[in-house]
């Protein structure tokens, strides 16, 4: 499955690069995914790809962030249907955990392509 993966990410690079460095650069911007691109949410979404689920406080200790700050980010990438949020109680205290959707692992996939991409055009310069 890997080798498939590395395959299909190379033929999109080699896609993408086929224009030039500075083309694609240009040409590649506007694909950039602005929801994950941002520090707090990038980290988020890398965190639970590697984690079946993080607990909020998990997530606010990893990132060393604020519990607004975290439940804003959270909150976007929970409408944009890349986390899914399931809420519960641990004795009397209110737990809550975070997942990485299918939609969110492909998304991340798709932003690391294109941000490998960006790289591997610059070093061709």
């Amino acid at each position: 499955m890997a080798a498939r993966q590395n395959a299909v990410r190379r033929e999109r690079e080699k896609r993408l690069l086929q224009s030039g460095p500075v083309s694609t650069l240009a040409a590649g911007a506007p694909k950039l995914d602005r929801l994950i691109h941002e520090r707090l949410r990038l980290g988020m979404v890398s965190a639970l790809s590697v984690n079946d689920s993080l607990t909020f406080n998990e997530l606010k200790k990893l990132l060393d962030t604020t519990d607004g700050n975290l439940s804003v980010h959270a909150r976007k990438l929970e409408e944009a249907g890349y986390v899914a949020c399931a809420k519960s109680f641990e004795g009397r205290m209110p737990r809550t955990d975070y997942r990485l959707t299918a939609a969110g692992r492909r998304a991340l996939e798709r932003y690391l392509d294109h941000m490998e991409a960006l790289i591997q055009a610059m070093r061709d310069r």
